[in-house]
């Protein structure tokens, strides 16, 4: 056909201003060719001042703004030159310069433009447009075809901008069965987005991006999407030239790798098969991605998963022919065709599958609200009768059940269906379905009468049609099982297609075959139906035995991780199982057996879907999304024993899940059969409103707690509305929403009516924390709070309260009739606001109990006043702390002290007080230690008035006999000022001596003194030092002979002191100082434990031991000796001096470290026979022992082996060989009591290592095992799989810097998976880049707290498996990933799912290549320094 030149209607210069900024942005684009061609169109004075501009840019915008102020003609020569001679223009550009360039047939629309001398015809690219164009108007009719299929029995008119999805900008979201760790608290807010509505008709609004839409079986995402291509094809998306619409349940029918045009026009094919079209569309489609897009509808139909986009090849060529999932995946991450937009359907479990990438978005369909119910339920029955209409209407909507399931749209109509059949039978007793399964054994009833067109026989259907219903639900499960949801001619007999399509259980299909020829095959009405028949023959066939059926009812969750394997469409089969499992579907199970005798078999086959599901209720581990599936189950069951066992928990914790009506509804069944009151916890979950009508139902419920960012003032609006009818409520929970002004009035404005009506004698609120009240606010909330007529206790933890609050507050507490409690905890409080709090102690007479958390005094400067005021209160002031009191930092000096001292035995304090840092002198250091005489219950103070100034006063605590003074507070000070007047200074100790009556109170408590802790950096490093304190140990001595001689006399001169524990910490002492604390010593007969950090050892140091050690009967523990400065003694000789002495009392423990040590041969043979002489040693640390031969440390480890009490061994580092490690190995079969073993660094072989690990199938007790800096390989790692899950107790795995290799560390996984106890695991280089599967395996450690997977080079793909797996390890404080390549994008995914992960404390990413500057990186627990 002849196409004319059609000449443009407008004004050509206003198109140039109009279009200027696109021309400027194509020119620039543009070869110096093209430009040199509009140059030429410039008048020369002007051509000069436009090329003088250096910026090419500069010069296009010049000569753009040229051609705007030019004559018309000029104008148009300089469009056509640019529509002529320019690429890639932009299609909208291009259409309107058509329009002024004009056509000539016969012209070559392949526009190449190598060359400006090709000068091409100026109407070349009509053609192109035509084939579009023509494609184009073809796309619209196809997609029209398919809306009006799809729609033929849709009842009400879908308007786009009045159906709603709840729209998240974030990733997919993670699961857990996790799994997450959703279950803990919520103070971060775990993992959950923000979510607000927006239409459907706005997902293509905005295009070039990636668009997931989600929901339920039923929920219309099908019809949705082939309406959002009927509004396309109506001209609605203009920004959107093509559009291809693609089921999955069609893609499952191609096996062979096609291009992604081989793909599109299979399913869409260009007129007559013109390739000269297709190939136009198709350059169209890669130089236009932005007007493209692609709708993807059904990926849970879709039987493989994509391909990760990290695994896909580089997409170089658009021809080249794909896997089907690596095409599908590229274009959903974006690999190719970054610019256009995809939407793609599915069901929530699959969306960890939808990877992401910029612009990703996730959205969820809305069910109906009770108005939609409404609506649709009134267009069904429109044309049925008022009467009928009405009838069913009211039913539906008045009907909890009926209404619930009725949110979902799908469900709707099958609950239309349903009731239509119900009205329509003959019986007047009219039997509402009670679950969703007795609704679907109502509408396959409504579709077997359709058979004889509705003609009644006295026949039940069931029987009269029930070997053709046996053979469909055995295709029905065939298909599940073969992940089938479209079946072809062949897959069953023409009487069963011809049954199933006539009584519309089957649709008949039109399909597209790779070949690209065409041909019909069916599918059931709805994949639900598919189920429901499915579930049907489980429950009926006896070729199904009791084991498949229960591999069935496995509980499904909504968390899930893209390393799950993929399960296609089969949500609800365990659902439908259960169902059938109710007593109401034993006559239509009997009916189709139909046997004679069959109600026994089909009552015990129904049994065992209960008692499985008993099982499932007895579990304490199941998970909160499991616990609403099983809730489920037990309500399809309609159970009442089954759902009274579920209830019996106390608590119902549920996390980051979308609950619907048909949740709510079943978790109501369960609550209300419990025999106890129960608590309803709901984190993070989306819920709408209308499914808090459903609480009332929850009859059992005395503890609701909601908190969520997403719930805020509407829904607390909606909440309101039935708080009231809630019976047994007791406590209600708001905390950590987003409650604003308005919603807070309303809950405030409630709670005096919630007092009037409740039978119950408390009522607790606790939802007013994490917000700022200000004055005005306090006064109407406390005035609402008066009302409140029974017993209150409210909490406002996390608050920041103004000084003016607090006074507002304590003006009306004592109206508060009803108050019980007031809890302040974590309040963000100065000082002043914190000294009304205190004051109301004395100023209302109604306050018993004030509760401060212990932030408030780490922030408190407090003072004298302070104090004075605490201790004139004759009330319970209670200090309500989880460790101790802190009131450190503060200025309350010697005499705040002192006052704080005196009321101490009125306090309640758990565990201690620290007093740091507030500027006491030795006076106030005595009164510390004076609390041992007034209080009883303080057991030990410390004391350091030196540079480390601390405090801290400690109380009695379960099974802890004796007292503590660490550091004498008496010492320091006076040593500091009389360092060098030891004889003025023990003056004044004798002194105190002498004079009895003054200091006899401070006396005292030395009686009952059981440990002296000296952390001094001054005192012993000189020989004044030590006579300084073996005066004051002789103090304590003389002191008790001075006091008590006649009563005691006979007693201490045996004993001398009941002193247990003395250590020296930090001293600094030698053997030359230790002689004058020889006779000090040898006086203390009970003491146990004696330690001295870094003491160093020589032969007067040992001459030390040997003269005390003897008087020590009761000592077990000598520890902490450096035996570094032993060059003055050999090791031979120190041996033989302590050796007596640890046979005579039986002490074993100096073995304990004798590391870094140059022992020699003979150091080596002596060490072993002196083992052999010990076999209750318990711990032996050799590590860096050097100087012996091989054959030598092969003795010493057969002299070790000899210890079989050893709990501890240490060899790190020492010279052993591969028979010495072999004979180390065989002595682990008599060390049963090793708890601790340490042998890294001494290059152990893979064969060695092979060996140890096997050994260590004897160390049941194994908690730690260092490997590091060996040359372990593949099979020790096997070995090692095969032998942790004999360790149950190992908490401790170091394996760093070994060659395991891929091989190896897939192996460490499997052994990963049994380690319930792992604490710490440090994986350190371990020669593989792929530790993914490392990674996935911590989710079966539920224990762990420390990883290392630091120098292994890991990508990102580790980044993202940690980011699913991280929320599920609810103890992990510290994750090192130093040195690996993460990249930006990597560390992004993990900053994501930190919110869900509250324990963790750090994770080092330094040493990677990541610009920690990035926005989304500014949690302050992810570190990229070295430290």
């Amino acid at each position: 056909m002849r196409m004319e030149r059609v000449d443009w209607p407008g004004d050509i210069l206003s198109l140039v201003a109009q279009e200027a900024s696109a021309l400027v942005e194509l020119l620039c684009e543009q070869n110096s060719g093209v430009l040199d061609r509009i140059f030429a169109l410039v008048e020369p004075k002007t051509l000069d001042h436009r090329q003088s501009l250096t910026n090419t840019r500069d010069r296009v915008s010049a000569i753009v703004d040229y051609f705007k102020s030019s004559d018309r003609n000029s104008c148009r020569r300089f469009l056509t030159i640019v529509y002529q001679y320019s690429e890639n223009i932009p299609l909208l550009l291009e259409t309107t310069l058509v329009s002024i360039a004009g056509y000539t047939p016969g012209t070559n629309f392949n526009h190449t433009c190598e060359t400006v001398e090709s000068s091409p015809s100026p109407y070349v690219k009509r053609p192109r447009l035509d084939h579009l164009q023509s494609y184009m108007d073809a796309l619209k009719s196809m997609v029209l075809q398919k809306y009006e299929s799809v729609a033929q029995a849709v009842v009400k008119d879908i308007r786009l901008e009045d159906t709603w999805v709840y729209l998240r900008h974030r990733n997919p979201p993670r699961g857990k069965d996790r799994t997450i760790q959703p279950q803990a608290s919520l103070d971060n807010h775990e993992g959950e987005e923000s979510e607000h509505k927006v239409s459907v008709e706005s997902l293509l609004k905005t295009t070039s991006r990636v668009v997931t839409l989600l929901g339920q079986a039923g929920s219309g995402k099908t019809l949705l999407v082939h309406c959002l291509g009927r509004d396309w094809a109506e001209g609605s998306f203009p920004s959107i030239h093509l559009l291809f619409l693609l089921e999955f349940r069609q893609l499952n029918l191609i096996s062979r790798d096609l291009s992604l045009k081989e793909l599109l026009f299979l399913f869409y094919p260009a007129g007559d098969d013109d390739e000269e079209q297709s190939d136009a569309v198709f350059e169209f489609i890669l130089s236009n991605p932005e007007k493209v897009c692609f709708i993807f509808d059904g990926y849970d139909e879709f039987r493989a998963k994509l391909t990760h986009p990290e695994k896909l090849e580089s997409i170089n060529d658009p021809n080249k022919p794909l896997p089907l999932t690596d095409l599908l995946s590229g274009l959903c991450s974006r690999r190719f065709l970054p610019d256009c937009t995809v939407l793609v359907t599915c069901r929530p479990r699959d969306v960890t599958d939808m990877f992401g990438s910029p612009g990703f978005i996730t959205c969820e369909l809305q069910g109906f609200d009770r108005l939609g119910v409404k609506e649709y339920a009134e267009q069904y029955f429109h044309k049925k009768g008022d009467e009928l209409k009405k009838k069913a209407v009211n039913l539906l909507t008045n009907n909890r059940h009926l209404l619930s399931m009725s949110h979902v749209p799908g469900l709707c109509h099958i609950c239309c269906v349903c009731m239509e059949h119900l009205f329509s039978s003959d019986g007047t007793d009219l039997q509402l379905p009670t679950s969703l399964t007795q609704i679907y054994m109502q509408i396959l009833l409504a579709f077997l009468k359709r058979i004889n067109g509705g003609v009644v026989s006295g026949t039940s259907p069931l029987q009269r049609y029930r070997s053709k219903i046996v053979e469909m639900s055995q295709l029905a499960l065939k298909g599940l099982e073969e992940s089938t949801i479209v079946f072809m001619d062949t897959d069953a007999s023409p009487e069963l297609q011809e049954f199933g399509v006539k009584s519309g259980i089957l649709s008949c299909v039109k399909l597209t075959r790779e070949d690209g020829s065409s041909g019909y095959g069916f599918t059931f009405m709805h994949l639900t139906m598919q189920e429901f028949l499915a579930a049907l023959h489980l429950m009926t066939s006896q070729n199904i035995t009791e084991s498949q059926l229960k591999k069935k009812l496995n509980l499904k969750t909504r968390w899930t991780t893209k390393i799950d394997p993929k399960s296609v469409f089969t949500d609800s089969l365990h659902v439908y199982v259960c169902g059938l499992a109710a007593e109401a579907c034993k006559s239509s199970l009997v009916q189709l057996k139909g046997t004679e005798g069959i109600t026994a078999w089909v009552q015990k086959r129904q049994a065992t879907v209960r008692n499985v599901l008993l099982g499932f209720a007895g579990s304490t581990s199941q998970t909160g999304p499991k616990i609403v599936e099983l809730c489920r189950c037990a309500h399809e069951t309609q159970d009442a024993k089954l759902a009274r066992a579920i209830g019996s928990r106390p608590q119902f914790e549920l996390r980051n899940i979308r609950l619907n009506a048909v949740d709510m509804d079943s978790l109501a069944f369960v609550t209300a059969a419990a025999d106890q009151n129960v608590c309803l916890d709901i984190g993070g979950c989306s819920i709408d409103p209308d499914c808090l009508e459903i609480l009332p139902s929850f009859k059992n419920v005395d503890h609701l707690i909601f908190r969520s960012r997403k719930y805020d003032d509407k829904f607390a609006e909606a909440l309101c509305g039935i708080l009231c009818k809630l019976q047994a409520l007791q406590k209600l929970d708001l905390s950590n929403n987003s409650l604003g002004n308005k919603g807070l009035k309303k809950i405030l404005d409630l709670l005096p009516k919630l007092g009037m009506i409740q039978e119950i004698n408390n009522f607790c609120l606790s939802s007013l924390t994490r917000s700022d009240i200000k004055p005005v606010y306090m006064t109407k909330l406390c005035k609402q709070l008066v009302k409140c007529e029974n017993l209150l206790d409210i909490e406002f933890s996390h608050l920041k309260l103004s000084n003016e609050s607090v006074e507002k507050l304590m003006l009306i507490l004592p109206e508060m009739s009803s108050l019980q409690l007031l809890n302040l905890s974590h309040v963000d409080l100065s000082t002043n606001g914190a000294l009304l709090l205190i004051r109301s102690l004395a100023d209302c007479q109604r306050v018993t109990a004030v509760e401060l958390s212990v932030p408030l005094f780490f922030y408190l400067h407090l003072n004298r006043s302070w104090c004075i005021l605490l201790s004139s209160n004759h009330k319970q002031f209670i200090f309500y702390f989880l460790l101790h009191c802190s009131l450190s930092h503060n200025l309350l000096h010697d005499e705040g002290v002192k006052c704080f001292v005196d009321y101490l035995p009125k306090l309640k304090i758990s565990s201690s007080v620290s007093l740091t840092g507030n500027q006491i002198t030795q006076v106030g250091a005595l009164h510390l230690v004076n609390s041992m005489n007034t209080c009883e219950k303080v057991v030990a103070v410390e004391v350091s008035l030196g540079v480390e100034d601390q405090s801290l006063i400690k109380f009695v605590q379960e099974h802890v006999n004796g007292k503590t003074l660490r550091e004498i507070p008496v010492l320091d000070p006076l040593l500091c000022k009389f360092d060098n007047s030891i004889y003025f200074y023990a003056h004044r100790i004798w002194s105190a001596i002498n004079n009895v009556n003054k200091y006899a109170k401070l006396i005292w408590p030395f009686f009952l003194l059981t440990e002296v802790i000296l952390k001094t950096s001054h005192l012993l490093c000189s020989p004044s030092g030590v006579l300084v304190f073996c005066l004051i140990v002789s103090l304590f001595v003389l002191c008790f002979y001075s006091l008590l001689f006649l009563l005691y006399s006979p007693y201490l001169m045996y004993n001398s002191t009941f002193v247990t524990f003395f250590s020296f910490d930090d001293c600094d002492i030698e053997g030359q100082h230790l002689a004058p604390l020889t006779l000090p010593i040898q006086k203390c007969h009970a003491l146990q434990d004696l330690r001295f950090s870094q003491l160093k050892v020589d032969r007067k140091g040992a001459d030390f031991f040997s003269a005390v050690i003897p008087f020590l009967r009761n000592l077990r523990n000598l520890t902490d000796l450096d035996t570094e400065y032993l060059c003055v003694i050999s090791f031979s000789e120190l041996i033989y001096l302590f050796l007596p002495i640890c046979f005579n009392i039986s002490l074993c423990l100096w073995f304990s470290s004798l590391s870094q040590l140059v022992l020699g041969d003979h150091g080596a043979t002596v060490l072993e026979r002196a083992l052999q002489s010990v076999p209750n040693l318990k711990s032996i640390n050799l590590s860096q022992c050097s100087g012996w031969t091989a054959a030598r440390g092969r003795d010493l480890v057969r002299g070790l082996v000899q210890c079989v009490s050893l709990a501890e061994i240490r060899l790190d580092s020492v010279i052993l060989d591969e028979e010495g490690i072999t004979i180390l190995a065989q002595g682990f079969s008599r060390l049963t009591s090793l708890r601790r073993l340490s042998l890294s660094d001494n290059n152990v072989t893979d064969q060695a290592g092979e060996k140890l690990l096997a050994a260590l199938s004897h160390c049941r007790v194994l908690q730690k095992l260092q490997l590091s800096k060996n040359q372990l390989g593949q099979a020790s790692a096997a070995k090692l799989a095969q032998v942790v899950p004999l360790l149950p107790q190992l908490s401790e795995l170091n394996l760093s810097e070994n060659q395991f290799g891929q091989q190896g560390s897939m192996s460490l996984c499997e052994g990963l998976m049994s380690m319930k106890a792992l604490k710490i695991l440090h994986l350190t280089s371990i020669g593989s880049s792929d530790l993914v599967g490392v990674a996935s395996s911590l989710k079966h450690c539920p224990s762990i707290e420390d990883v290392s997977l630091s120098w292994n080079l890991c990508d990102d793909s580790l980044a993202r498996t940690l980011a699913e797996i991280l929320p599920l390890c609810t103890k992990l404080k510290r994750l090192d990933l130093e040195a690996n390549n993460i990249t930006t994008a990597g560390a992004t995914v993990i900053a994501k799912c930190l919110p869900s992960c509250p324990s963790i404390e750090v994770i080092r990413l330094w040493r990677n290549p990541i610009t920690k500057e990035d926005e989304n990186l500014k949690d302050q627990r992810l570190n990229f320094s070295s430290v």
